[in-house]
């Protein structure tokens, strides 16, 4: 048995090597530095409406959500293949907070909570998850991308597209003489 084992790992690891070149191909993006923007919302603030405010404020045309803990009182999520907001009261610890964000490329994100019996749930963050004690958040902007969302035809729905900044119209290009 414990000389199979060698042979067994090894034609594992061809399968293994196989399907994934037989995967859809992905497209390289442009790479980004990453600025850290750290912010705490007060009891009552809507997690998703000041979270966005903050994004448009400071112009950020390519973020990620890096990480937030609080908790909750309200919590609307638009579950898995649900059309529309499932609603819930109560007192809720956020166990995760991710996904995509844009000044004009709109917003991708998930939310995690548990309940006081530690049974999670997770969706589509909605407008009208109200802060009870706090949320942290630390964002990173990505200043080198832009994410804007379009169409795709596969489903229909919206989807994130990256692409390279332009230089800001208006500033002087760095550009030798």
């Amino acid at each position: 048995m414990l000389r199979s084992l060698p042979l067994f790992l090894a034609l594992t690891l061809l399968a293994s090597s196989a399907r994934a070149q037989t995967a859809l191909p992905v497209s390289p993006t442009p790479a980004s530095s990453l600025n850290a923007y750290a912010l705490r919302l007060a009891p009552g603030a809507d997690l998703r409406q000041q979270l966005l405010a903050f994004v448009v404020a400071q112009h950020i045309e390519a973020g990620t959500l890096i990480t937030c803990v609080g908790s909750l009182t309200d919590v609307s999520l638009r579950l898995a293949n649900q059309e529309n907001a499932t609603h819930y009261h109560g007192h809720f610890e956020i166990v995760s907070l991710v996904g995509t964000v844009s000044k004009s490329g709109g917003a991708h994100l998930h939310l995690s909570v548990s309940d006081s019996t530690g049974r999670t749930i997770g969706g589509h963050l909605l407008d009208g998850n109200r802060v009870y004690t706090t949320a942290e958040i630390v964002l990173g902007a990505l200043p080198k991308l832009v994410f804007t969302r379009e169409t795709d035809p596969t489903f229909g729905y919206k989807e994130l597209v990256i692409r390279a900044a332009t230089p800001a119209a208006g500033k002087p290009s760095k550009a030798k003489k």
